[in-house]
Order: C-alpha cells, then structure tokens, then sequence
C-alpha cells in the first residue's frame, strides 16, 4: 500500500470490498466521482495481493502511464506484478506483465482504434498457443495479416484476460472461492486521487 500511496485503509470482506469498486467504476458519471478514488486491496490469496478498482486500468488513456510505472516498480520489489482489464459485458480484455523491473507485455483488445499503440514486448507463450489453435501465425504483424484473421484474433483476444492471468498463475477475482489460501485483511483504501478529491474512504456507496 506504501509503494503504490494508498492510504486510509477500512476493512471490509470480500464480497462487500468488490462490491464498492464496482459501483464506483460503474455508477459514476460526474466529474466528482471518476472511479478513480477508492480501490480493493483483497487479504493475500494464494499468494497473491489484488487491488482491484478502476485506478488500477492498464489500459484507459488516463491511467495506463501511471500503471505501467507502479507495475514495473512493484515487480523490481516482489518479483511479478500484473494488471488487468476485462469488461465483462463485452468491453475487451487488457493484460500488463512486468518481472524483476522489466516490462513483459503490454496488449489490448477493446475495439478500440487505440488498441495497437498500446503493445508492448512480445506475445506471451498462451496468446501463441492460441493463435496456433485457430490456426493464425504465432508472431504477427497486424499490417501484415489478412483481414479474416485480424478478426479472428480481435474476437479471441476481446475475452481473453481472465485466460491470460490462469496461464501465469496469478489469483483472478473470477476464479476466488472459499478453498482459496488466504490470510490478512482485506480493506477498502483511498489513492492519491482520492485523497487529492477529499472523498472519505469510510462513504461507502453500493
């Protein structure tokens, strides 16, 4: 939570915690409530700390800088950091890869024009053994690709991220369960931008 500036940390349990950033990354649509204010930071969950919530975007155009430079410092600190994007309803799928101060990969699906500035580094092992499985090239060019299979990935890769952070072994709050290795607390945190927008961590609005 230092390294990432976070602050006034309220516990609450998981279910409640996931409640709240949701409601903020979806119910907000003022200039005074961005989403950005409050995130989940989960109790360890087999051995990994989530921090869920909008702020933590690799790939909007306001936050994917800022979480870029977090992923890449906390990786030189913990050894692997990650985050995602995945909008459940259809929005696309976003993964951001750093280990040991080194930024693996970058890569978005959105449909969104944007889209192809955002790549970084090379296609990890499962986005190739994908691409291998619908037939397409395992390294690509998009300049280079027919238009057929441009579509093909787009429409695999738009649902990908939750596949993505499996292959890693990384904790998904899609796949937490009560058999899941846990210990500490979980807590609801203001970030900088909270802080900044004197929003009270403890109003809790779901």
């Amino acid at each position: 939570m230092r390294a990432l500036g976070l602050t006034d940390p309220r516990p609450v349990t998981f279910a409640l915690g996931n409640d709240i950033v949701d409601a903020d990354g979806h119910g907000c649509d003022t200039d005074e409530h961005t989403g950005y204010e409050r995130v989940f930071v989960t109790r360890e969950l087999d051995g990994w700390t989530l921090v869920l919530g909008a702020w933590c975007d690799p790939h909007g155009q306001e936050r994917r800088e800022d979480v870029l430079r977090l992923c890449t410092e906390l990786s030189a600190r913990y050894g692997r950091a990650q985050a995602y994007y995945y909008g459940g309803q259809g929005d696309g799928s976003a993964w951001l890869v750093a280990e040991h101060g080194t930024v693996i990969r970058r890569y978005g699906e959105t449909g969104e024009a944007e889209d192809e500035l955002l790549t970084l580094g090379e296609p990890l092992p499962y986005e190739r053994t994908r691409r291998t499985e619908l037939g397409l090239h395992p390294d690509w060019d998009p300049a280079q690709e027919s238009e057929d299979d441009e579509d093909a990935w787009r429409w695999t890769a738009h649902d990908l991220a939750p596949d993505i952070a499996r292959s890693l072994g990384s904790a998904s709050p899609l796949d937490i369960t009560a058999d899941t290795p846990s210990r500490g607390t979980g807590v609801i945190a203001l970030t900088p931008y909270g802080v900044t927008h004197g929003v009270p961590a403890g109003a809790y609005r779901i």
